[in-house]
């Protein structure tokens, strides 16, 4: 087994197989999302002719969506699955959410909650797609005058109750709509389904990886996580690596891997983030390169998936330092003018 060329290949950074936004985000499940430029260019990276118009018009008519979700934070997910990830993940996101308040010394009692939240929906209902600015401004009318952070714990929760999501997009700044104007009503849909949909879309999109990646990225309980491997019946299976237990569906791509190819990979990108064990493209007397302990990620250069520099996406000009291996400049400089045409 080869994990890199593998893990290449089912994360569509090599040979990618989908034309559009919607597409990749789909087959991906969900993908980290806290800037805005950057998480366009990690779907961009995985479409085969990707397109900055093509993304505004998938964000902007809702079949891509981003929200705090998983692990508390920013994720894209499409609009089909909105309801699947919400029921499956919102009580972990609100454990969080609650945790952090309890460290902040913040409490927010559920008449409170349920007041704001329908300030908060009136807010983006009368605006159409509205910003936190918009809803401060709200807030005030009503004599209503709260900190950022306690604020911002009200927007998560109204997030996870499904009531706001993402509105148009704008390069720097979040705007909410009403979950209701972006996504179809809900359907129906029992754990186990859901679960397993849920597991397989990991696995076929991050294989090979253990169920301990699986446990950290989708925020899951470990049982709930063995449930959906095992919904999943004998369409996976488990092959060893190095004394590990790795989970492959049984159609995982094996072809189209190809030698000498660098990757411009932003900050957060699902490449690194998607584990818990990252050892395997990122050498861990390297790892400070790539992230903190804080979970601060930092935008890096892959050779052959080999994580070994560091690039600076938002200068003028192609800013890389390599910290292992010697390359030649001008293949490098090959991958930046790709994104400097999507930029």
């Amino acid at each position: 087994m080869n994990p890199v060329a593998i893990r290449l290949l089912n994360q569509q950074l090599i040979a990618p197989q989908f034309d559009t936004p919607a597409e990749v985000v789909r087959y991906m499940g969900a993908m980290q999302a806290q800037e805005y430029r950057m998480m366009r260019w990690a779907v961009a990276m995985r479409t085969r002719k990707p397109s900055y118009n093509a993304f505004k018009k998938a964000f902007d008519e809702g079949e891509i969506i981003r929200l705090h979700l998983m692990r508390g934070t920013w994720q894209l997910v499409s609009a089909e699955d909105y309801w699947m990830l919400i029921d499956l993940c919102a009580p972990k996101a609100l454990a969080a959410i609650k945790s952090w308040m309890r460290s902040n010394r913040i409490s927010i009692s559920e008449e409170e909650e349920k007041n704001i939240r329908k300030i908060i929906f009136q807010a983006v209902s009368d605006k159409g797609s509205a910003t936190k600015e918009d809803i401060v401004q709200s807030l005030a009318r009503k004599d209503i005058q709260m900190d950022e952070h306690r604020l911002s714990y009200h927007i998560r929760m109204a997030e996870i109750s499904g009531t706001i999501c993402s509105g148009e997009l704008l390069p720097l700044k979040a705007i909410y709509a009403l979950t209701s104007n972006k996504v179809k009503p809900k359907v129906k849909m029992d754990k186990d389904e859901a679960l397993m949909r849920f597991t397989r879309k990991y696995f076929q999109s991050r294989q090979p990886a253990t169920l301990e990646d699986f446990v950290w990225w989708s925020g899951l309980n470990v049982s709930d996580c063995r449930r959906g491997i095992e919904l999943l019946g004998h369409t996976i299976h488990e092959e060893k690596w190095q004394g590990r237990e790795f989970y492959l569906t049984d159609d995982y791509r094996t072809r189209g891997f190809r030698k000498g190819k660098f990757l411009l990979i932003p900050p957060y990108d699902e490449y690194l983030i998607s584990y818990k064990s990252r050892d395997i493209v990122l050498p861990p007397e390297y790892r400070h390169r790539a992230h903190n302990n804080s979970g601060i990620f930092q935008p890096v250069v892959a050779y052959d998936g080999i994580i070994s520099g560091n690039w600076s996406p938002f200068k003028d000009n192609c800013q890389i330092e390599f910290f292992q291996g010697g390359h030649d400049m001008e293949h490098v400089k090959e991958a930046w003018h790709e994104y400097i045409k999507y930029k």
